[in-house]
């Protein structure tokens, strides 16, 4: 008797736990992702400030999955699915399936601005990472150079849209890149005069935390030197500055540097499931989903992860976008194929919420843990060893405690490297082509 299929889309948190479980099990798994590595996402802003390098957070899936011998890796990109021979469909060819497990993440979205994304990039990807790091790193040499007052203020002047997590951690990065790190390594310009502007369109920065929390991510920004605008909603990104509309008035920040940290939409695989499925799916592209995280009327198709719109059980709106929902989700996906190979079926999932955290630089984080708010030294250190605890590979674990502890006794950056092409004229920077800034990014991540 042929062993029952399953094919996982993605090899991101809610993947790589659905196939992790499955390890040893009396099926056999297929494991589909673009890239050859998983990757620890809550630290790319770390990469993106020359914290830590793309190796430091990223492992090959092979190597974590090697140990089982019912779970095969094939480095693929898919492009549609065939629900009625119960195909894949790769860019290479066709992966048959008798369960899908689709958890292909999300990407960066826009608000309908994509002529922004060239100007303003997200923080998805290595690639966006090592692109970022070029640009923040780039701007403080091309402000060295600039003889002209007003441009070299729109170089040191670095521009967050968005205060959700990533925004606030992006912002406190740089900020303690400005003044600390960088503080002596430049002979004209003065680092610590660079402004850091979070700007969000809610009234407060960390909106779906606790107000108690927010306010107190705000004043460690502040005391980290960033400036952080609420009820402000960006107009238009151009290559030199970001107008802002408040509610009584327009204001235009010139800036050179300027990061997307705002939107979150599902991959577009999100829309290959609501054409060949006829799944329903809401604004942001992400698949509704039964409460078993099956596709309505394709219970052999489960959606997962940053992809999977839940709002089951009372839940007044859909799970969010984060690793621990995506994990839960993978194992809990892993436990109802076992199930019902055994004729058995689960009660519909629950998410266990065990706390949100999020740090805001040295020494400080909030965090919501069961009731529990508090913010400060204590969170930072609660943050510091979740995040590491959770890093997929032990020697990974080893060596970001180690990054941790020398930046944290120096408050150096050791990562703080400028790949990729010829960076010259250094005045065009914030003007890089697409292809250029995926060939800077993509040779980046190589020499990293």
């Amino acid at each position: 008797m042929a062993r029952h299929r399953v094919v996982i889309v993605g090899g991101g948190f809610g993947g790589l736990r659905a196939a992790k479980r499955l390890g040893g099990s009396a099926v056999d798994v297929t494991l589909l992702d673009r890239e050859n590595y998983h990757l620890f996402q809550p630290l790319l802003y770390q990469v993106a400030t020359g914290g830590l390098s793309p190796a430091n957070i990223a492992t090959p899936l092979r190597a974590i999955v090697k140990r089982h011998a019912n779970i095969r890796v094939l480095l693929a990109e898919v492009v549609d699915l065939d629900p009625a021979r119960r195909c894949v469909i790769t860019r290479d060819g066709e992966v048959p399936y008798d369960t899908l497990i689709v958890a292909a993440g999300a990407r960066s979205f826009y608000f309908g601005h994509d002529d922004w994304e060239r100007v303003a990039p997200g923080l998805k990807s290595v690639e966006d990472a090592t692109l970022m790091r070029r640009r923040i790193l780039l701007a403080f040499e091309a402000a060295e150079q600039e003889s002209q007052p007003e441009r070299c203020r729109a170089w040191l002047t670095f521009v967050l849209v968005g205060g959700g997590p990533t925004g606030v951690e992006l912002a406190g990065a740089i900020a303690e890149l400005c003044h600390h790190t960088l503080a002596r390594d430049f002979r004209k310009i003065d680092t610590r005069s660079a402004r850091v502007l979070l700007i969000e369109a809610n009234s407060r920065v960390l909106s779906n935390y606790p107000e108690s929390l927010s306010i107190a991510a705000e004043q460690s920004l502040a005391r980290l030197g960033a400036t952080v605008w609420t009820d402000a909603r960006v107009e238009a990104i151009t290559a030199d500055a970001v107008t802002v509309r408040f509610e009584d008035r327009l204001e235009v920040a010139p800036a050179r540097t300027v990061f997307f940290t705002a939107g979150v939409a599902a991959s577009r695989l999100g829309k290959v499931l609501a054409e060949r499925l006829g799944a329903s799916v809401d604004r942001g592209g992400r698949v509704i989903v039964e409460p078993d995280l099956s596709v309505a009327g394709h219970p052999e198709v489960l959606v997962i992860g940053d992809l999977a719109n839940f709002q089951h059980g009372g839940l007044k709106s859909p799970l969010p976008g984060v690793a621990p929902v995506a994990m839960q989700e993978g194992a809990y996906a892993a436990r109802l194929i076992l199930a019902r190979l055994h004729g058995e079926n689960l009660p519909a999932f629950v998410y266990k919420n065990r706390g949100e955290l999020a740090t805001i630089g040295r020494g400080a984080a909030v965090a919501d843990v069961r009731g529990w708010r508090f913010s400060g030294y204590f969170a930072w250190l609660m943050w510091l060893f979740i995040h590491l605890f959770n890093i997929v590979q032990f020697q990974n674990r080893l060596l970001v405690l180690l990054q941790w502890g020398w930046s944290y006794a120096t408050r150096n950056r050791s990562a703080r490297l400028i790949t990729g092409p010829s960076p010259f004229p250094l005045s065009r920077q914030c003007e890089l082509s697409d292809a250029q800034a995926r060939e800077a990014a993509s040779t980046a991540d190589g020499a990293s």
